[in-house]
């Protein structure tokens, strides 16, 4: 049907139910991102998140289910091919304090406050963010730079005020507060051998 927000995807003849829910697929963004996963953890992360009954999922319908989470993921707007190829724009966990000022704006109302937001609904309003907002130019920065594209002056100075915040990578060296949390754990429980 036009217009309708899935809730099931079908895998092999069969609908299983999705948590469709924008921090959901947020989360497994987050663990694409992760270095320290494996690309079969990840897959696994991403099934097991997005498929309310994966763990009851037959083992034959795993690769097709995988197949249908990423189309789920890109909107079904996948292009096969060409995705390997692309420079990441997003760090959705990095940016976040960026992008959901922008959404926020384009959707007129606080999303992080409502208790389901469509993932597709999200996308929607982050393609409708406006590019002369602080994460539309960091967005337009990074496009430019990725395809080799010349920076306007305005764009050029805004990046050499703002190298961080126009960097997809995280650069800082802090620990996270999970490594600083597991560290101090460690240490607390070395004891006095």
């Amino acid at each position: 049907m036009i217009g309708a927000l899935p809730t099931t995807l079908e895998v092999n003849g069969k609908a299983y139910r999705i948590d469709a829910d924008f921090r959901n697929v947020l989360e497994i963004f987050v663990a694409f991102n992760d270095p320290d996963l494996e690309d079969k953890e990840k897959a696994y992360i991403c099934l097991q998140r997005l498929y309310t009954d994966f763990e009851s999922m037959p083992t034959e319908d795993v690769q097709a289910a995988y197949e249908q989470a990423a189309k789920f993921l890109s909107c079904n707007t996948q292009d096969t091919g060409k995705r390997e190829n692309r420079a990441q724009l997003v760090n959705w966990a990095k940016d976040e304090q960026l992008i959901f000022p922008a959404i926020n704006k384009a959707a007129g109302m606080e999303i992080r406050a409502l208790p389901f937001v469509h993932w597709w609904t999200f996308m929607g309003w982050f393609q409708s963010i406006d590019r002369d907002a602080v994460w539309g130019t960091v967005l337009t920065i990074r496009q430019k730079k990725s395809r080799g594209k010349k920076l306007e002056s305005y764009e050029k100075e805004f990046e050499k005020e703002n190298r961080e915040l126009c960097s997809v990578t995280i650069h800082s060296k802090a620990p996270t507060p999970e490594n600083a949390l597991a560290a101090m754990f460690a240490e607390l429980t070395k004891g006095g051998d």
